[in-house]
């Protein structure tokens, strides 16, 4: 419920309430929002300036962290989303957002989301075009970093090519413009390239299929425990996805 008048709700979301208050963005804080805060204080320490700035809470025991000016794509995805230079970019993001992750004191913290081994960064989990933001069609920011969680490099890369490179059935949903020329393989060997560490398509295809597995039994869960019913059609989607990945991952 909107309780003052400068409050904007922000759309996309579909597990939290969001609204932008003058430059800053508001939602409901947990148990793991100082740990959240204190990782977002890391990586922008070290120069990660993409991602928001933490504030601390509001009077209402909201979390406060900076808005980020520019486009977060919609559905239909529009045509620019998928040019070469975004995906490079997001290599690159995702590799500088990892790396400086690295000395970040994961011992004892409390995250909203279960960590996955082996513990090497500390990973966005949803590093997705709708949780990018853009400013004249090019890569500007990483947001909803309130997912994150320690694991492997892979497992953040391995969900960034499913959106982008994309693997996932429903990215051209509705969209009047041609697609035949993206190659979704050739698209994830440009991103790994991108991130800088010469992974093997089936070692990034083989985590999807994981990634996509684990997303899937999410999603249901959200769903009996009261969470919006489109989220069993968004599982359903996944292990389609994950059955048709796992094809391409065996050589």
């Amino acid at each position: 419920m909107r309780t003052r008048p400068d409050e904007e709700p922000l759309t996309g979301g579909t597990m939290n309430s969001v609204v932008r208050v003058g430059d800053t963005v508001r939602r409901d804080a947990g148990l793991w929002t100082p740990t959240v805060h204190a990782y977002l204080h890391h990586v922008r320490a070290r120069g990660v300036l993409e991602v928001p700035e933490p504030r601390g809470l509001d009077e209402r025991g909201r979390e406060v962290v900076s808005y980020l000016p520019g486009d977060v794509p919609g559905w239909p995805a529009p045509e620019w989303l998928w040019s070469g230079q975004n995906l490079h970019d997001a290599g690159r993001l995702l590799r500088r957002l990892h790396d400086a992750s690295l000395g970040f004191d994961v011992r004892d913290a409390v995250w909203q989301f279960p960590g996955h081994e082996p513990v090497e960064v500390v990973c966005h989990n949803d590093a997705a075009p709708y949780n990018m933001v853009f400013r004249g069609g090019r890569l500007a920011g990483l947001i909803d970093l309130d997912t994150a969680s320690p694991g492997p490099r892979v497992w953040d890369l391995a969900y960034t090519a499913y959106r982008l490179a994309p693997f996932a059935a429903d990215a051209f949903d509705g969209v009047s413009y041609a697609v035949g020329h993206l190659d979704p393989l050739a698209r994830l060997d440009a991103l790994v390239a991108a991130y800088g560490i010469p992974y093997l398509r089936a070692e990034v295809l083989g985590t999807m299929v994981r990634r996509l597995t684990d997303l899937a039994a999410f999603s249901e869960a959200r769903a009996d425990d009261g969470g919006p019913p489109e989220l069993r059609d968004h599982a359903r989607m996944y292990r389609a996805d994950a059955t048709r990945v796992a094809r391409l991952a065996t050589p």
